[in-house]
């Protein structure tokens, strides 16, 4: 795995996160009939959030981003992105289960969602999220806190 940094996003990752989304869910929006090259980076841009967004970088280079938002009951795992010649190299893994595991502390549930056919919605899995309905499109994702070992310590914060 390459040596990876995470950091709080600020307004000005906007059009990296979103040019990154463009060509990560290309291939699936392509699948499903959906991809426009336009809307699929102004959705990120209209709704890209800052305050809950983490950029991850190697050797100092922005490579991919997540964003888990609060929302009622849940948090909301979103933009989750990688850029390809990463995907599989355990960075991703690596960020999911930090964000996961300060949800644990938390009691903190996590909902999100996923194109259909996508190949992420088995990363999800191996970490205990499971459907709670799906349409054509999306399938959406829930995964209860996990209950914490008594000896368990805490990670840093993200």
């Amino acid at each position: 795995m390459a040596d990876w940094e995470i950091r709080p996003a600020s307004a000005v990752d906007v059009e990296a996160v979103a040019e990154l989304r463009a060509v990560v869910l290309r291939a699936d929006l392509e699948r499903l009939g959906r991809y426009d090259e336009q809307r699929v980076r102004q959705r990120l841009r209209d709704g890209f959030a800052p305050a809950y967004t983490w950029v991850v970088e190697v050797g100092g280079a922005f490579v991919g981003c997540v964003a888990l938002r609060p929302a009622g009951d849940a948090h909301w795992l979103e933009h989750f992105y990688l850029a390809p010649h990463l995907q599989g190299s355990g960075i991703g893994t690596a960020v999911l289960r930090g964000l996961l595991a300060q949800c644990d502390r938390d009691g903190t549930r996590v909902r999100l969602n996923v194109l259909q056919g996508s190949p992420a919605r088995r990363l999800y899995e191996r970490h205990g999220f499971t459907l709670e309905t799906e349409d054509p499109v999306d399938v959406f994702m829930v995964r209860e806190p996990a209950p914490l070992e008594p000896r368990e310590t805490g990670v840093t914060s993200m």
